[in-house]
């Protein structure tokens, strides 16, 4: 029995097969006690000094903020902020907290039925009573999971992209929200919520302690998608190709663009954008490029094959490093493993195994070529030794 065909707790007992069905992308679904007996992964303080750190990208939402209505304010923050906020209706927002907290990272692999390369991170919010952003619409894919406390969860329908919002803030919240039948509950801690894009939501605490993890999915707009292919194919064009008219017939009308030119210029774009390899080499580097450039860091001082070979050697295991991405395709030009933006190309066996995020070992160096593209991944910040890490060590 393949094991997307059992029932799974995480999806209220439907199986992974009938979720993508019949709710992914189409209908939301609430899931009581999706993880039983849940402990949330962080504490309240831990979320608050982590939005104190340089590099994190953490928001502040006050309801009724010092200078206005729903007033944002962007990280890093002091413990002076937290100290002044009021009681109440307020919430504070943390993104890709996965990248921090290797606890929370291990909740993306419940996910597995889900293609690794279409999570994007793991925000968590935490908000004392009443504190929330509003109702809003997202464009992607959310399981909203309640880590600890309470949550009141409204849903107000499909919208659509153009729904009014509210002008003069910094949020999109809604200008107006009304709540569907049925679709007003409050989630106690292990509950889960999932939601598909454009589905208008509204959560507000219900608790001194509600922390609640948003799962968040990648899904490139296709004004981004089209304009970042055409930037990719355009690096490997000749510039000898380019519009041709040979054998056209002698013009009618002098300056008009007649519908024989614009059907060769289209023909033009058309057969160039339509190549499967190149937008499959394209896709592969685009869902792999990190949320945040700046934290896959090269190694300062290059290791080389043999110094990496001896390390794990003596027993020390290579993980992803936080933030980190891989994905592999396999087609007719071969085997290309996707790490961080670059494509490489290798055999299928060391693509799946350096796609896995399981750490790796000695014996891994045995699969053709893997010396050399470890190699060249824990050079580029893709993969690493944790006690390299040193400075990271001390904050945790």
């Amino acid at each position: 029995m393949n094991h997307h065909d059992k029932p799974l707790t995480l999806l209220g007992d439907l199986t992974a097969a009938d979720f993508l069905a019949n709710y992914w992308q189409q209908k939301p679904l609430l899931i009581r006690g999706a993880m039983p007996d849940f402990i949330s992964p962080i504490e309240a303080d831990e979320l608050a000094g982590l939005a104190c750190e340089p590099g994190v990208e953490a928001r502040l939402v006050e309801e009724e903020g010092p200078d206005g209505p729903w007033q944002v304010s962007h990280g890093p923050f002091d413990e002076a902020t937290f100290e002044r906020l009021p009681e109440n209706n307020w919430s504070l927002l943390v993104q890709a907290v996965d990248h921090y907290v290797p606890a929370v990272a291990a909740l993306m692999d419940e996910f597995d039925f889900l293609p690794r390369w279409r999570l994007d991170d793991v925000m968590i919010s935490y908000a004392p009573p009443g504190g929330n952003v509003g109702a809003h619409i997202d464009q992607y894919d959310v399981f909203l999971l309640q880590a600890s406390g309470h949550r009141r969860w409204q849903l107000g329908g499909k919208l659509t992209e153009d729904a009014p919002i509210i002008q003069g803030i910094d949020l999109r919240i809604l200008k107006e929200f009304t709540v569907e039948p049925d679709s007003d509950w409050v989630l106690d801690p292990g509950d889960m919520l999932y939601l598909p894009p454009g589905w208008a939501h509204h959560g507000v605490s219900q608790s001194d302690d509600c922390m609640t993890i948003s799962i968040g999915f990648r899904a490139p707009s296709a004004d981004e998608a089209i304009t970042s292919y055409a930037d990719y194919l355009g690096e490997q064009l000749p510039a000898s190709q380019r519009y041709s008219d040979a054998g056209m017939a002698p013009a009618e009308q002098v300056g008009e663009l007649d519908d024989d030119a614009v059907e060769r210029m289209r023909q033009l774009i058309m057969s160039t954008l339509d190549n499967p390899t190149q937008v499959a080499q394209w896709f592969g580097r685009v869902m792999t490029q990190p949320k945040y450039v700046d934290q896959v860091v090269p190694l300062e001082t290059p290791l080389t094959e043999a110094a990496l070979v001896a390390q794990l050697q003596e027993g020390e295991p290579l993980y992803h490093m936080p933030g980190s991405r891989f994905a592999w395709r396999h087609d007719a030009s071969g085997t290309t493993l996707f790490v961080d933006g670059d494509g490489h190309a290798c055999s299928t066996e060391l693509a799946k195994r350096l796609a896995d995020t399981k750490p790796l070992y000695t014996e891994d160096l045995e699969l053709d070529g893997a010396a050399a593209l470890i190699t060249q991944l824990v050079n580029t910040g893709s993969l690493g030794f944790m006690s390299d890490e040193g400075e990271d060590d001390e904050e945790y």
